[in-house]
């Protein structure tokens, strides 16, 4: 099989209301990589996810997965773990772990499930529709992961996980892409946890790329030091800051001279008036 790199070629993506999903976006995953998708809502993320995973039809020639087109060929290894997949109901009803586990493979490859279930602090014994959500979350993890992959395309799928539990599962994430060819791409807006852990970063805005490259080209050498979560968050929020910026308020219209104070310089130091006046 071929390595699991990704590659983008002037994508372009419009929905059937004729509004733009992503524009002119170009970008090369490398194999074994693990890839933080950045941007704010709306920015693109999920579509551009949706059209790796082959969801969606991009235009011929413009995404290759390992070398193939996700759409239209048949790939093995390409796993989507997306909005549509957590919310499925039927880890709401009283059916048990294993009884799940089963259902997807998990009799197949004994030796992942185990781990997974280690790695997730899963109990076996749990009935769904009687845990949380973080335990449920996990579950759904563990029932997405259990077929080895190749390339892994993740949507905001730790938002429910406590802090021990997304940082044990970050970890294993990153030891599949050191002992297996696999690569990952991961769209978040939770940063705890991710110092060290992307190898490269794409920064979304409005449906295009911005930039994208090497962690170490945004972050320098420490990305991996203890302050690394701090500097990876303010990398980040200087982006979207910038982003917001350049975007405006929504509804500008519709606001007053107070409401347009608010939104643009009453969180975080968004900008102040002499700031907007440059």
């Amino acid at each position: 099989m071929a390595p699991p790199d990704i590659s983008v070629e002037d994508l372009t993506y419009t929905f059937p209301d004729y509004s733009t999903g992503v524009k002119n976006i170009s970008l090369n995953v490398p194999p074994r990589s693990r890839t933080l998708l950045i941007g704010a809502n709306g920015a693109g993320k999920t579509t551009l996810l949706r059209l790796l995973a082959g969801k969606r039809l991009a235009p011929s020639g413009s995404i290759k997965v390992s070398g193939v087109d996700p759409f239209k060929d048949s790939l093995e290894g390409v796993t989507y773990l997306g909005l549509e997949w957590v919310l499925n109901p039927i880890v709401r009803n009283d059916i048990g772990v294993n009884e799940l586990l089963r259902s997807v493979g998990g009799d197949a490859y004994p030796d992942r499930r185990d781990e997974l279930i280690n790695v997730l602090d899963i109990d076996v014994e749990w009935r769904m529709h009687a845990v949380s959500d973080g335990e449920r979350r996990r579950v759904q993890l563990a029932m997405g992961l259990i077929r080895p992959w190749t390339v892994l395309l993740l949507d905001e799928i730790t938002v429910d996980l406590d802090v021990l539990s997304r940082s044990e599962f970050l970890g294993w994430l990153a030891h599949e892409t050191e002992i297996r060819e696999c690569t990952i791409v991961y769209a978040t807006h939770i940063l705890d946890n991710l110092a060290g852990w992307p190898t490269h970063l794409v920064h979304m805005h409005l449906g295009t790329i911005k930039e994208w490259g090497p962690a170490e080209k945004f972050l320098g050498e420490n990305k991996g030091t203890s302050t690394g979560n701090s500097q990876l968050g303010e990398l980040v929020l200087g982006w979207l800051k910038a982003d917001l910026k350049q975007r405006g308020p929504r509804n500008h219209s519709k606001l007053g001279t107070e409401g347009m104070s608010y939104l643009v310089g009453g969180f975080g130091g968004y900008g102040d008036e002499s700031s907007e006046k440059k």
